[in-house]
């Protein structure tokens, strides 16, 4: 039972740094556009 007291501030920590990292690339514009990235690797320079 003592572990519970260690696993859940845990499990909220990772939850708020993965949301935090996501919040953070959406607001850099990473999933503005995928296509086109797809389509640039494709054609080439």
């Amino acid at each position: 039972m003592d572990i519970l007291f260690l696993l859940i501030p845990l499990s909220v920590v990772l939850v708020l740094a993965i949301l935090g990292g996501l919040w953070w690339a959406i607001e850099r514009g990473q999933f503005e556009d995928i296509e086109i990235e797809g389509d640039r690797i494709l054609r080439g320079d």
